[in-house]
């Protein structure tokens, strides 16, 4: 592969994961520069992005971006537009992943168990619950667990949830309701289409939130994960069967929740991640090293594929 290539790596922007996007933007960056890469630019996505895009003129995009605008498919189109190549998926991959409940309507028809869900207006959860406690509400258009709330009959939400109990409901308009999967957390990072392995993840308080991914030390990551070959095995292809029925390139990370009770039947994909954080925290870089891929081989992957 040519170093000589100019590597813009996009990063940051206004999203919620704004500092995360950074962190893996600046470790892109910063890896590339150590593997020989002779011409990196750092680029911190504002309103002008388009422009100084163009006057950068890369030769490829490390798409480093999390969250909206970065990863629905809005980029994507714009540099679709501008005949730039970039890492990662394209915008209709992109405009379908972000969405769950979209991604259900791919994924379920070919017999990926996905949790029932129903979206419903915050305002409506301020007067009933929309289904049985406890039951899971989050956004519908945003990744990394960003406002994700538990309700349980034992929480402090309040029957109904109150209007001054801080919450996902106070700040989006429409959200996502499905039952709450009890049991484990598990996630599962597919790159050029194999799947790389399977990771637990064990919160030391709460549940596998924003904070909890993103803070060093609040959560335990098991990798292998000590689960049942077959159920490894299960959750691996439905990961690998994700990326190739939505289209994702590059990398990807598909999200489980499974009871253990109910053995494979109890595995739940939740979402699939295109865009997948690339922090010394991020679970892709943890598992592709399992692999024996180092982090700085992981992103010339990612750019080898953009090219081709």
């Amino acid at each position: 592969m040519n170093k000589d290539l100019h590597v813009v790596v996009l990063m940051g922007g206004w999203s919620s994961e704004r500092d995360v996007s950074l962190t893996s933007g600046r470790g892109v960056a910063s890896a590339l520069r150590e593997r020989g890469w002779s011409n990196v630019s750092e680029l911190d996505m504002d309103r002008d992005v388009a422009a100084r895009l163009a006057g950068l003129n890369p030769d490829v995009v490390f798409n480093a971006l999390h969250g909206t605008p970065g990863e629905d498919g809005t980029v994507q189109g714009m540099m679709d537009l501008m005949g730039l190549k970039y890492t990662h998926s394209g915008l209709e991959t992109s405009v379908i992943a972000i969405d769950k409940e979209l991604t259900k309507m791919v994924l379920v028809p070919h017999g990926i168990r996905m949790p029932a869900g129903k979206i419903v207006s915050s305002e409506s959860l301020f007067q009933e619950d929309p289904i049985a406690r406890p039951y899971v509400v989050k956004p519908v258009n945003e990744g990394s667990s960003v406002g994700v709330a538990i309700v349980t009959e034992q929480g402090n939400y309040g029957n109904p949830i109150g209007r001054d109990v801080e919450g996902p409901w106070l700040h989006f308009d429409e959200l996502l309701a499905e039952p709450f999967i009890k049991g484990r957390e598990l996630t599962v990072a597919v790159m050029g289409g194999e799947p790389l392995g399977v990771t637990e993840l064990k919160p030391k308080a709460g549940f596998y939130d924003y904070d909890a991914k993103y803070t060093d030390g609040l959560t335990q990551h098991i990798c292998p994960a000590e689960i049942p070959y077959e159920i490894a095995s299960a959750m691996m292809d439905m990961a690998a069967r994700a990326h190739q029925l939505l289209g994702c390139k590059g990398a990807s990370r598909s999200d489980f929740r499974w009871d253990d009770e109910l053995g494979e039947a109890g595995i739940y994909l939740l979402e699939i991640n295109t865009q997948p954080g690339m922090t010394p925290l991020s679970l892709v870089p943890e598992q592709a090293k399992l692999k024996g891929i180092s982090y700085g081989e992981l992103v010339e992957r990612l750019i080898e594929e953009a090219l081709a």
